[in-house]
């Protein structure tokens, strides 16, 4: 695996080594030894499976705060999508800055994401399944969000989204 840093600290690409011959390819998806020898310790306690029917569809901008804090190791395993994450960490250089990348199971990409960080995406495909790999387990009634068009981040979505939940639509501006 290699591992990318981004503009903002706790944010890493992570791209696959694939080995490949005449049945096809194989490759490492997490390896708790690479993480850590990369700096990153990681380790799931839960997967899940997020699938989205229709391009356009845009989930985010979420996050759990303290002390429910997660990390995700997000990838597109069918599809496309604009991965995003937003340092929300008040004391980061970084803060409210944003960075994305395009994963999609063509390429292979993932997106490690730290505490602290806002995290969402748009499809870029229809029928586009995104794997999400979470530490710790996922808390219910802990969540938390910013609105994906809020002025204070000034994300350059690549398109406006076909299909939001109201919930996602509804979260107010940043304050901070």
């Amino acid at each position: 695996m290699r591992f990318l840093p981004t503009a903002i600290a706790g944010v890493t690409v992570v791209e696959t080594e694939p080995h490949t011959d005449d049945r096809g390819a194989f490759a490492r998806l997490h390896c708790p030894e690479e993480f850590a020898a990369a700096g990153h310790r990681f380790q799931p306690a839960q997967t899940s499976l997020s699938r989205n029917p229709a391009a356009g569809t845009l989930r985010g901008m979420h996050h759990q705060p303290a002390p429910h804090a997660e990390t995700k190791l997000v990838r597109a395993v069918r599809g496309a999508i604009f991965d995003v994450a937003i340092d929300l960490r008040p004391g980061s250089p970084t803060y409210r800055q944003w960075t994305a990348a395009e994963l999609s199971a063509g390429n292979g990409r993932a997106l490690l994401i730290g505490e602290g960080i806002a995290h969402g995406f748009l499809t870029l495909e229809p029928d586009t399944d995104v794997l999400y790999q979470i530490s710790p387990a996922f808390q219910p009634g802990h969540e938390a969000g910013v609105r994906w068009d809020d002025p204070a981040f000034a994300i350059a979505w690549p398109r406006p989204p076909a299909l939001i939940s109201a919930r996602d639509a509804a979260y107010p501006d940043h304050r901070g």
